[in-house]
Protein backbone atom coordinates (compact mmCIF):
# COMPACT_ATOMS: atom_id res chain seq x y z
CA UNK A 1 0.00 0.00 0.00
CA UNK A 2 2.94 2.46 0.80
CA UNK A 3 4.49 1.81 -2.54
CA UNK A 4 1.39 2.07 -4.64
CA UNK A 5 0.52 5.44 -2.27
CA UNK A 6 4.59 6.98 -3.41
CA UNK A 7 3.83 5.97 -7.22
CA UNK A 8 0.55 8.19 -7.42
CA UNK A 9 -1.35 5.14 -8.48
CA UNK A 10 -5.02 5.41 -7.86
CA UNK A 11 -7.11 4.18 -4.96
CA UNK A 12 -10.88 3.23 -5.35
CA UNK A 13 -10.87 2.45 -1.25
CA UNK A 14 -9.32 0.90 1.64
CA UNK A 15 -10.93 -1.80 4.83
CA UNK A 16 -8.63 -2.09 7.66
CA UNK A 17 -8.80 -4.07 10.52
CA UNK A 18 -9.06 -2.86 13.77
CA UNK A 19 -5.68 -4.66 14.58
CA UNK A 20 -3.65 -1.86 12.26
CA UNK A 21 -4.42 0.44 14.67
CA UNK A 22 -2.18 -0.98 16.77
CA UNK A 23 1.08 -0.37 15.03
CA UNK A 24 2.55 3.27 14.72
CA UNK A 25 2.86 2.20 10.98
CA UNK A 26 -0.51 1.20 10.84
CA UNK A 27 -2.06 4.45 12.30
CA UNK A 28 0.29 6.40 9.58
CA UNK A 29 -0.93 4.47 6.38
CA UNK A 30 -3.94 5.44 7.44
CA UNK A 31 -4.06 9.02 7.82
CA UNK A 32 -1.77 8.61 4.41
CA UNK A 33 -4.72 7.34 2.73
CA UNK A 34 -6.88 10.08 4.31
CA UNK A 35 -4.69 12.82 3.23
CA UNK A 36 -5.01 11.75 -0.44
CA UNK A 37 -8.89 11.90 0.28
CA UNK A 38 -9.02 7.71 -0.04
CA UNK A 39 -11.99 6.50 1.14
CA UNK A 40 -11.29 4.20 4.46
CA UNK A 41 -13.29 2.10 6.19
CA UNK A 42 -13.06 0.10 9.25
CA UNK A 43 -14.10 -3.28 9.94
CA UNK A 44 -14.43 -6.37 12.20
CA UNK A 45 -11.80 -8.97 12.95
CA UNK A 46 -13.64 -11.55 11.39
CA UNK A 47 -14.98 -10.45 8.11
CA UNK A 48 -11.54 -8.81 7.28
CA UNK A 49 -10.39 -12.74 7.82
CA UNK A 50 -13.04 -13.39 5.39
CA UNK A 51 -12.07 -11.01 2.64
CA UNK A 52 -8.59 -11.37 2.96
CA UNK A 53 -6.53 -14.27 0.73
CA UNK A 54 -3.41 -14.40 3.16
CA UNK A 55 -3.37 -16.81 6.94
CA UNK A 56 -1.71 -13.39 8.24
CA UNK A 57 -2.77 -10.37 6.61
CA UNK A 58 -1.64 -7.16 7.89
CA UNK A 59 -4.53 -5.12 8.88
CA UNK A 60 -5.62 -3.43 4.97
CA UNK A 61 -6.95 -4.16 2.06
CA UNK A 62 -7.53 -1.70 -0.83
CA UNK A 63 -8.59 -1.49 -4.30
CA UNK A 64 -6.15 0.32 -6.48
CA UNK A 65 -6.08 1.16 -10.26
CA UNK A 66 -2.37 -0.66 -11.37
CA UNK A 67 -0.93 1.36 -14.59
CA UNK A 68 -1.37 -0.63 -17.98
CA UNK A 69 1.71 -0.41 -19.91
CA UNK A 70 1.99 -0.71 -24.02
CA UNK A 71 4.30 -2.07 -25.56
CA UNK A 72 5.02 1.44 -27.63
CA UNK A 73 6.09 2.82 -24.11
CA UNK A 74 8.81 0.52 -23.72
CA UNK A 75 11.71 2.00 -25.88
CA UNK A 76 14.78 0.79 -25.02
CA UNK A 77 17.48 3.04 -24.86
CA UNK A 78 20.59 1.74 -26.70
CA UNK A 79 22.78 0.49 -23.38
CA UNK A 80 19.45 -1.02 -21.66
CA UNK A 81 18.45 -4.20 -20.69
CA UNK A 82 15.18 -5.88 -20.62
CA UNK A 83 13.57 -8.70 -19.01
CA UNK A 84 11.83 -11.43 -20.58
CA UNK A 85 9.57 -13.84 -18.95
CA UNK A 86 7.92 -16.59 -20.92
CA UNK A 87 5.59 -19.36 -19.45
CA UNK A 88 7.04 -18.70 -15.88
CA UNK A 89 4.09 -20.26 -13.65
CA UNK A 90 4.54 -19.21 -10.01
CA UNK A 91 2.76 -16.05 -9.46
CA UNK A 92 5.88 -15.89 -6.69
CA UNK A 93 8.66 -16.48 -9.18
CA UNK A 94 6.79 -13.82 -11.25
CA UNK A 95 6.69 -10.88 -8.63
CA UNK A 96 10.26 -11.66 -7.65
CA UNK A 97 11.40 -11.43 -11.40
CA UNK A 98 9.79 -7.71 -11.60
CA UNK A 99 11.31 -6.57 -8.47
CA UNK A 100 15.03 -8.39 -9.26
CA UNK A 101 14.39 -6.28 -12.76
CA UNK A 102 13.75 -3.24 -11.30
CA UNK A 103 16.04 -3.38 -8.67
CA UNK A 104 19.15 -4.24 -11.28
CA UNK A 105 17.84 -1.27 -13.60
CA UNK A 106 16.12 -2.87 -16.67
CA UNK A 107 14.29 -0.53 -18.60
CA UNK A 108 11.06 -3.04 -18.43
CA UNK A 109 9.69 -6.49 -18.09
CA UNK A 110 7.76 -8.31 -20.86
CA UNK A 111 5.27 -11.17 -20.00
CA UNK A 112 4.80 -13.73 -22.59
CA UNK A 113 2.21 -16.52 -22.97
CA UNK A 114 2.00 -18.97 -20.35
CA UNK A 115 3.25 -16.69 -17.40
CA UNK A 116 1.37 -15.91 -14.45
CA UNK A 117 -0.71 -12.96 -14.46
CA UNK A 118 1.82 -10.16 -12.86
CA UNK A 119 -1.25 -8.28 -11.33
CA UNK A 120 -2.40 -11.63 -9.23
CA UNK A 121 -2.25 -11.26 -5.29
CA UNK A 122 1.28 -13.37 -5.00
CA UNK A 123 2.70 -11.89 -7.39
CA UNK A 124 1.92 -8.06 -6.23
CA UNK A 125 3.37 -9.64 -3.25
CA UNK A 126 6.31 -10.72 -3.86
CA UNK A 127 7.23 -7.71 -6.10
CA UNK A 128 7.15 -5.54 -2.97
CA UNK A 129 5.74 -2.65 -5.01
CA UNK A 130 8.19 -2.82 -8.03
CA UNK A 131 4.63 -3.23 -10.32
CA UNK A 132 3.53 -0.18 -9.51
CA UNK A 133 7.22 2.01 -10.70
CA UNK A 134 8.55 -1.19 -13.15
CA UNK A 135 7.49 -0.79 -16.42
CA UNK A 136 5.58 -4.30 -17.75
CA UNK A 137 3.90 -5.22 -20.38
CA UNK A 138 2.55 -8.19 -21.61
CA UNK A 139 2.92 -9.44 -25.23
CA UNK A 140 2.09 -12.07 -27.07
CA UNK A 141 4.80 -13.92 -29.85
CA UNK A 142 4.41 -11.52 -32.73
CA UNK A 143 3.92 -8.53 -30.60
CA UNK A 144 7.08 -9.15 -28.60
CA UNK A 145 9.37 -10.10 -32.11
CA UNK A 146 7.81 -6.71 -33.85
CA UNK A 147 8.66 -4.92 -30.79
CA UNK A 148 12.42 -7.25 -30.43
CA UNK A 149 12.98 -5.85 -34.50
CA UNK A 150 11.59 -2.49 -34.31
CA UNK A 151 13.92 -1.50 -31.26
CA UNK A 152 17.01 -3.67 -32.63
CA UNK A 153 16.78 -5.65 -29.25
CA UNK A 154 19.64 -8.21 -29.09
CA UNK A 155 17.96 -11.72 -27.37
CA UNK A 156 19.84 -13.92 -24.88
CA UNK A 157 17.79 -16.70 -24.13
CA UNK A 158 18.89 -18.33 -20.78
CA UNK A 159 20.01 -22.22 -21.69
CA UNK A 160 21.39 -24.85 -19.32
CA UNK A 161 23.35 -26.15 -22.92
CA UNK A 162 24.23 -22.72 -24.20
CA UNK A 163 27.32 -20.79 -24.14
CA UNK A 164 28.94 -20.05 -20.24
CA UNK A 165 28.43 -16.53 -19.19
CA UNK A 166 31.81 -15.38 -18.79
CA UNK A 167 32.24 -16.02 -22.52
CA UNK A 168 29.23 -14.79 -23.83
CA UNK A 169 30.39 -11.16 -21.98
CA UNK A 170 33.97 -11.55 -23.58
CA UNK A 171 35.52 -12.48 -20.11
CA UNK A 172 37.79 -15.46 -18.91
CA UNK A 173 36.61 -17.87 -16.17
CA UNK A 174 36.55 -15.54 -13.02
CA UNK A 175 37.87 -12.77 -14.61
CA UNK A 176 36.09 -9.20 -13.07
CA UNK A 177 34.62 -6.83 -16.20
CA UNK A 178 35.77 -7.43 -19.15
CA UNK A 179 34.74 -6.32 -22.74
CA UNK A 180 31.75 -4.12 -22.79
CA UNK A 181 28.59 -5.65 -24.64
CA UNK A 182 27.67 -3.28 -27.07
CA UNK A 183 25.32 -3.50 -30.13
CA UNK A 184 21.95 -2.43 -28.99
CA UNK A 185 19.57 -3.17 -26.47
CA UNK A 186 19.57 -6.68 -24.82
CA UNK A 187 16.65 -8.47 -23.89
CA UNK A 188 17.37 -10.91 -21.29
CA UNK A 189 14.86 -14.64 -21.81
CA UNK A 190 13.71 -16.58 -19.00
CA UNK A 191 11.30 -19.41 -19.67
CA UNK A 192 9.06 -22.24 -17.38
CA UNK A 193 10.90 -23.23 -14.25
CA UNK A 194 10.48 -26.62 -15.82
CA UNK A 195 10.63 -26.76 -19.69
CA UNK A 196 12.65 -23.63 -19.95
CA UNK A 197 12.14 -21.44 -22.86
CA UNK A 198 10.04 -22.52 -25.68
CA UNK A 199 11.71 -23.51 -28.98
CA UNK A 200 10.53 -20.77 -31.22
CA UNK A 201 12.00 -18.16 -28.97
CA UNK A 202 15.36 -20.38 -28.14
CA UNK A 203 15.34 -20.52 -32.35
CA UNK A 204 15.00 -16.21 -32.58
CA UNK A 205 17.89 -15.59 -30.14
CA UNK A 206 21.20 -13.99 -31.12
CA UNK A 207 22.61 -16.10 -27.98
CA UNK A 208 22.08 -18.85 -25.60
CA UNK A 209 23.69 -18.06 -22.18
CA UNK A 210 24.12 -20.30 -18.95
CA UNK A 211 25.42 -19.89 -15.87
CA UNK A 212 27.95 -22.13 -15.17
CA UNK A 213 27.18 -24.53 -11.99
CA UNK A 214 29.17 -26.07 -9.22
CA UNK A 215 29.81 -29.90 -10.13
CA UNK A 216 26.46 -31.77 -8.90
CA UNK A 217 23.90 -28.63 -8.79
CA UNK A 218 20.97 -29.40 -11.30
CA UNK A 219 19.63 -26.18 -11.46
CA UNK A 220 19.22 -22.35 -9.94
CA UNK A 221 15.44 -21.11 -8.94
CA UNK A 222 14.60 -18.48 -12.21
CA UNK A 223 14.27 -15.82 -10.64
CA UNK A 224 18.04 -16.21 -8.94
CA UNK A 225 19.38 -17.13 -12.93
CA UNK A 226 17.91 -13.90 -14.20
CA UNK A 227 19.42 -11.98 -11.08
CA UNK A 228 22.77 -12.60 -11.82
CA UNK A 229 22.37 -12.88 -15.72
CA UNK A 230 20.39 -8.87 -15.52
CA UNK A 231 23.15 -8.24 -13.54
CA UNK A 232 26.14 -9.52 -15.32
CA UNK A 233 24.84 -8.24 -18.75
CA UNK A 234 24.04 -4.75 -16.84
CA UNK A 235 27.25 -4.24 -16.03
CA UNK A 236 29.36 -5.03 -18.65
CA UNK A 237 27.00 -1.84 -21.05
Amino acid sequence: MEEALAAGLPFQGALVAPDLARTARGVELVAELERHAIPVEEIGARTFAQLADTETPQGIIAVIEPRRWAATELAPRPDAVVLVIDGVQDPGNVGTLIRTAHALGAAGTLVLRGTADPTSPKALRAAMGATFRHPVVSLDDAGFITWARKHAVTLWAAAADGTPLHRALGRGAGEGDGARVDGGPIAVIVGNEGAGIRPQLNAVAAQRVAIPLAQGAESLNVAVAAGILLYEVTRGR
